[in-house]
């Protein structure tokens, strides 16, 4: 992988008419963080300009990179930071036989296991029995102080509180069990966002351990929601293209065996009901839009009364484009597909960021009518040949 250069590029002219907000909403998903890379370098080619970053988990570090960073340096510190973590295992030029590359990602996942992962956490000298009780170490089996050190290389703060892209990101808090964001364009007020809010986005337990902020523990936000649409839909005031990058699919076959249980079940778990989200948000506008077809119906006196005026102030504004880029599960990844941190395995997930915003482009005439006409609707790409769309 080559470095980018750290000045302005040209870039194409965007194949979409996007409206004021483009958002990129992006799931937690460990090793499979790269594939949102992947998806943000394409979309940057094609001069789609992203203003509102919202993550949980590994996307909470990719979004923070991608907001504390001028837009010509956003890439080259994405890089900077899957190289890094990436570096503890050569990488292996290995042939496209299944149970060889499944071989190689069991071996992989295996060393994270016991040797952690450069630049983001490192195994305990000692186990969690013997640590003292209440400690960091008697709750976690790694110290994650390492990621501290690699996100301030790799993100400007100043510049993600106080730049242009907006950013949201959520954890959980340990004792009362409530979902937590932090937003630098807050609707309670702005949050100044450091590491320490990326990484307790990221604080799976048991592996690592919670993060103290404000007198407050938090672990990552995936143990509730793993993806922040809702977040974002409540507090959305514009016309908005949202690309939302999930990592666990949904949709997938029958597991046939122990490993693809695992994997399966990850998958479910963590897919945090994106559809199901989608669906009540799209089902929410026709609901408004028959409120507001039927206000438009009412005399003149009654529109004007406070009653109308009240329901008119509770509909949505503004229309939403949701694009779904779904990671599509290798047929030799097993359970440990959100660990296994190969540099091999890494680039794979990057370029196949890259191939479902191609795909999805091909088909970018749907959405473009969609934008124009001010309409709602989703766009899942299923499957590389077939671009579903679902209307308000």
């Amino acid at each position: 992988m080559a470095d980018t250069e750290s000045r302005p590029r040209r870039r194409a002219t965007t194949p979409l008419p996007l409206p004021r907000e483009v958002a990129l909403l992006l799931q937690g998903g460990g090793a499979l963080g790269s594939f949102q890379a992947g998806v943000y370098q394409r979309l940057d080619e094609l001069g789609v300009d992203v203003s509102w970053v919202a993550g949980i988990s590994i996307g909470a570090v990719n979004a923070a990179i991608i907001a504390g960073n001028p837009p010509h340096r956003r890439l080259s510190q994405l890089k900077k930071f899957w190289l890094t973590v990436s570096g503890g295992m050569p990488n292996m030029i290995l042939p496209e036989i299944d149970h060889i590359r499944e071989a190689a990602h069991l071996m992989a996942a295996g060393t994270v296991a016991t040797l952690g992962v450069p630049g983001m956490f490192r195994p305990r000298l000692w186990p969690a029995p013997l640590m003292p009780e209440g400690s960091a170490g008697a709750i976690s089996f790694y110290d994650s102080a390492p990621l501290k050190d690699t996100l301030d290389a790799c993100v400007d703060w100043d510049l993600l509180n106080d730049g242009p892209v907006r950013l949201s990101v959520g954890a959980v808090d340990v004792e009362t069990g409530n979902f937590a964001y932090w937003d630098t364009r807050g609707p309670g007020g702005n949050t100044r966002i450091d590491a320490r809010h990326i990484m307790a986005s990221g604080a799976l337990p048991p592996g690592l351990p919670p993060v103290e902020i404000d007198g407050r523990w938090y672990w990552d936000g995936g143990i509730v929601s793993n993806t922040p649409l809702a977040h974002v839909l409540n507090h959305q005031t514009d016309d908005m293209l949202v690309f939302q990058v999930d990592l666990f699919p949904a949709e997938g076959p029958m597991p046939r065996q122990m490993t693809d249980v695992y994997s399966r079940m990850k998958d479910i778990q963590y897919s945090s009901r994106t559809r199901q989200v989608t669906d009540q948000y799209l089902r929410l506008r026709r609901e408004h839009g028959a409120i507001k077809a039927l206000l438009d119906k009412l005399p003149p006196e009654l529109q004007d009364g406070p009653e109308a005026q009240k329901l008119r102030d509770m509909l949505d504004g503004g229309s939403v484009n949701i694009v779904h880029l779904i990671y599509r599960t290798r047929a030799w990844e097993s359970g440990a597909k959100d660990f296994e941190f190969s540099r091999a395995t890494m680039l794979d997930h990057w370029s196949q960021g890259r191939e479902a915003v191609e795909e999805v482009m091909h088909k970018g005439d749907l959405i473009a009518r969609n934008i124009l006409d001010g309409k709602s609707a989703t766009f899942d790409l299923d499957a590389p040949d077939h671009l579903k769309e679902k209307m308000a």
